[in-house]
């Protein structure tokens, strides 16, 4: 397609020194079947050579590609960045470790063109066309086998919210593309001293009165590296105890009544301690949900101390 033009879709990669890993994503952006897209690549102050390989990927000229670097400040400030320099309609974050399919944007396109047509009969469209935000599909270990082995559960439709998705079953991770102006809306809480939140704390907020376009394929293979965020939650909970506790927050406070919630009020007591009183001021849970949670924090506060 002619670079004149603004694409459909972000391709969003937050990178820091993962030079090798991005030739893997580059491959897979040069084999798709559909050029509607543009690369997004944020540089989170990288040491290693990561401007020099994409420097080669532009004078290629075969992938359209838009590079940015910022001073190192973690995933999420680096998303916030990615966000706030997006001019598609559609975004969707690949990690600098996975790749896609080689049909995974033309896969993305059609089905946002049909989830789009849906729309169009209001009388009949069983959700308003501004509730629409965005589309979840498959991640894979490979292009054939869904990660985990978890599909969609049969019993939904091809309209649901992500909260919705996972209280019918669905256990396994996905592949995420939104409404850039949805993201625009939700940046991540950028906490000084730490650089992580966790994604729900956005997710979940959209998620708030807006439904998804299930993609029952697979768009994104993911291949986890030593140090990812997957391998390094508990060190992340010691490093970023204010994103884990506005995830928690937001959690107990809109998850319907049941263990789970209970569950959630405990760890936000548990990350209560830990944070700044102006977020304890901000965030701060209705009393009998607070409450709720106590049996549970002592618990955890139990296993901490053996």
């Amino acid at each position: 397609m002619s670079m004149d033009r603004i694409p459909t879709i972000t391709i969003f990669t937050p990178a820091y020194n993962r030079a090798e890993n991005l030739k893997r994503a580059y491959i897979s952006l040069k084999r798709q079947t559909s050029k509607d897209f543009v690369w997004l690549i944020v540089d989170d102050g990288s040491t290693d050579d990561t401007g020099e390989v994409v420097r080669g990927f532009q004078e290629e000229e075969l992938v359209n590609i838009k590079y940015i670097r910022r001073e190192n400040g973690g995933k999420m400030r680096a998303h916030n960045t990615g966000v706030q320099n997006c001019e598609t309609e559609l975004f969707l974050c690949l990690d600098s470790d996975d790749h896609l399919s080689d049909t995974a944007v033309n896969d993305i396109l059609l089905v946002w063109k049909d989830a789009l047509d849906k729309n169009a009969d209001t009388k009949n469209a069983p959700y308003d066309p501004s509730d629409l935000a965005g589309i979840i599909a498959y991640k894979g270990e490979n292009v054939v086998k869904v990660i985990y082995g978890n599909t969609f559960p049969k019993k939904i439709g091809r309209i649901v919210s992500f909260r919705e998705l996972y209280q019918n079953g669905f256990k396994g991770e996905t592949t995420l593309v939104f409404r850039t102006e949805l993201l625009k809306a939700n940046l991540f809480p950028e906490i000084e001293g730490e650089k992580y939140v966790p994604e729900d704390v956005v997710y979940d907020r959209i998620d708030e009165g807006h439904v998804f376009f299930l993609l029952p394929r697979i768009v994104t293979i993911c291949e986890l590296v030593k140090d990812g965020y997957t391998d390094r939650v508990e060190d992340l909970r010691r490093e970023a105890p204010t994103g884990w506790f506005i995830y928690y927050y937001q959690r107990a406070l809109s998850w319907p009544r049941s263990v789970r919630k209970m569950k959630y009020a405990a760890h936000y007591l548990r990350f209560r301690s830990a944070v700044d009183k102006k977020y304890k001021q901000e965030y701060r849970l209705p009393l009998m949900t607070a409450l709720s949670g106590i049996p549970g924090w002592v618990v955890l506060f139990l296993i901490r101390k053996r």
